[in-house]
């Protein structure tokens, strides 16, 4: 079996080295396990996760735990080139099995809203997905610095790092400087293709908008956390439940099962806090208590009726404003439908009595 190789790179630390092996070792888990869980006569669904980090763990659990095949869909997860071309600046090396095709049209991804409906407006031929629910419909990550910076304050003037243009990184960056008062791009210098620690350490930036994973590996590397997005509770059009649109129209009964394998796994991920320690053991290769209730405490944020993220999508619309863009009204955008089927016939509530 090929297994996925960490390359040291230097001033890695221990628990910086700690958390890139638990990325490897959960690749290494599916490799050896969850293929096993595919097969079946439902037709496979390929689910693209659209980063390789922790936020994705309750669509590991639904697998894990056999809540999709429970609802009858067969999955299998895969991550998309992007995300993999960026862990890997952090020394994490994934196979290419694990791997989506870079040209290949998703059916159904677990994503950020904010980059495809800005590729919808900016790119020839993009992909023009459904919403159908979201888990990061707030801000919640961090803004992470060199030391000698002391608060969001100081970060006036100075190089903020994000991933790419339309990334949610981008987004929050604008967001947030517009949330202070300035002007995001004449106040700061907004840098791309600089999320992971290693734009701190060779100084390209002053700090970073830093997703829970590369927040962990900065911090840990001796970086600062300058804000905590979460107190600032700005909306966010984040990581959300997105589906092909010619597709649903011929499988709504099989997207209906995925939402409610969804809202299913982040209910046991919140009630059941062993169920979530077995999967962070098994697939992320986590055993220090002290990290494993860590990550359990940014796990628990999300949010147990995963509605779509309808005022960060007005938002994103704001920002991103344009000609293209103005041809969309926010409800085309999104279909509420699915979830508050699951709510207001009270079965949400049941999974947390």
């Amino acid at each position: 079996m090929n297994r996925i190789a960490c390359r040291r790179t230097p001033n890695v630390q221990p628990l910086h080295w700690l958390v890139m092996i638990t990325i490897a070792a959960m690749f290494a888990a599916y490799s050896e396990d969850a293929a096993a869980e595919t097969h079946g006569a439902e037709p496979q669904i390929e689910l693209l996760l659209g980063d390789v980090s922790m936020n994705k763990l309750p669509f590991i659990m639904a697998l894990e735990d056999g809540i999709y095949a429970r609802n009858g869909v067969n999955v299998v997860p895969k991550f998309t080139s992007g995300s993999v071309e960026i862990i890997r600046k952090s020394g994490v090396d994934v196979p290419d099995e694990y791997i989506a095709s870079r040209n290949a049209k998703p059916l159904v991804k677990i994503g950020g809203a904010t980059p495809h409906l800005t590729r919808l407006v900016m790119t020839a031929g993009a992909w023009d997905p459904l919403i159908l629910g979201s888990t990061h419909a707030e801000s919640r990550w961090r803004i992470v610095g060199q030391p000698e910076l002391e608060g969001p304050e100081d970060l006036k003037g100075k190089r903020i790092g994000y991933s790419g243009v339309g990334a949610v990184t981008h987004y929050m960056a604008i967001s947030f400087a517009e949330h202070m008062g300035w002007d995001p791009y004449f106040d700061w210098s907004m840098m791309g293709n600089a999320l992971g620690v290693e734009s701190l350490e060779e100084g390209h930036v002053d700090a970073i908008i830093a997703p829970e994973l590369h927040a962990t590996m900065a911090v840990d590397a001796g970086y600062k956390i300058l804000a905590d997005l979460g107190d600032y509770k700005l909306p966010v059009a984040g990581s959300s439940f997105l589906f092909d649109r010619e597709w649903i129209k011929e499988n709504e009964d099989t997207a209906r099962r995925l939402v409610k394998s969804y809202v299913e796994a982040i209910a046991l991920l919140k009630t059941d806090k062993e169920a979530t320690f077995r999967t962070l053991r098994k697939w992320f290769q986590i055993t220090d208590d002290a990290l494993l209730e860590h990550f359990y405490q940014e796990a628990e944020k999300l949010p147990s009726k995963p509605y779509s993220p309808v005022a960060g999508l007005k938002k994103m619309m704001q920002i991103y404003d344009s000609h293209e863009m103005r041809k969309y009204t926010v409800d085309y955008f999104y279909d509420d439908s699915y979830i508050r089927e699951l709510d207001e016939s009270g079965y949400i509530d049941s999974l947390y009595e």
